[in-house]
């Protein structure tokens, strides 16, 4: 699931440039429809309620994509939202 989070990012980070280049909005399709497939096989071995959870680690790789890549500022509610869906994911996934 966490590759299938990366390149739901990554594919949404060249859709935003693709605004301008087309070419990017292609490569943008192709890591979401790879995303996509690895999400699919990831829901095949895994429980739904543990696995969709782990897709938020979107939300980690689009906040260092805006900031490294767009010139995004991070502020510390946005760090603190990381923390609390990083905490919700691991409150989730665990099994007892």
């Amino acid at each position: 699931m966490l590759a299938s989070a990366f390149l739901t990012a990554t594919g949404q980070l060249f859709w935003k440039w693709g605004l301008t280049e087309w070419i990017y909005m292609g490569i943008g399709f192709l890591c979401y429809g790879l995303g996509a497939i690895l999400m699919i096989k990831a829901f095949a071995r895994e429980k739904l309620s543990v696995a969709y959870p782990l897709m938020c680690a979107s939300y980690v790789f689009a906040l260092i994509y805006g900031h490294f890549l767009l010139g995004e500022e991070i502020t510390v509610q946005k760090l603190a939202a990381v923390v609390l869906l990083g905490i919700g994911v691991t409150l989730t996934s665990v099994e007892r």
